[in-house]
């Protein structure tokens, strides 16, 4: 994962489209070629004191950048069950990061213990997939979640499995991000 806190365009993008949405001025799109590639986003809200408003996007691309972060700030503004209602007077106090996804590649194993030590912690963010259900859990939740074990079970968790559940159908996959804000400090993980 790499981190540019200095290149704050699409975090400043999604901020605007949050205001928007509440009422503020029409989000004006950034007109860097590069952001009109396709791409799969995951925009993440955070308020001051480290509670999560939302964290929603694609895993797989589905038009381009500006679009993915676009739905992505709506949703996690708006969308997210984790979030509340704000106003807004309330949307500059939002911690905003844009992560932008790498295509997925599947992670290889044969047991569920493989597949723990084929985690790379701190670079992998993992999606699981077991018939119609799956979670994904972004490279940011490392430091929150520490072990490829803890990581694997809350995975499973998310997912809407017990932490013990295993099957050799389990599908993993893997993919980086690149994440940006927009220069405000971020908040304590609750």
């Amino acid at each position: 994962m790499s981190t540019h806190p200095h290149d704050s365009e699409l975090p400043r993008f999604a901020r605007a489209v949050i205001a928007a949405a509440l009422g503020g001025p029409e989000a004006q799109r950034p007109q860097d070629p590069s952001l009109k590639r396709t791409a799969a986003a995951f925009v993440t809200l955070r308020w001051p004191d480290g509670t999560l408003q939302g964290c929603i996007g694609t895993i797989e691309p589905r038009g381009s950048l500006l679009d993915a972060v676009t739905d992505g700030a709506k949703s996690a503004a708006f969308r997210d069950p984790r979030g509340r209602n704000f106003s807004l007077d309330e949307v500059n106090d939002l911690f905003v990061e844009v992560s932008v996804l790498s295509p997925t590649e599947p992670i290889a194993f044969t047991s569920e213990e493989t597949a723990r030590a084929a985690l790379r912690p701190g670079i992998d963010g993992v999606v699981l997939r077991y018939r119609d259900r799956q979670g994904t859990f972004l490279p940011q939740m490392w430091p929150r979640l520490g072990s490829p074990e803890n990581f694997l079970n809350e995975l499973k968790r998310k997912a809407g499995f017990s932490s013990r559940f295993w099957s050799p159908e389990v599908e993993l996959r893997r993919y980086t991000v690149q994440a940006y804000t927009d220069g405000i400090e971020p908040p304590e993980e609750d």
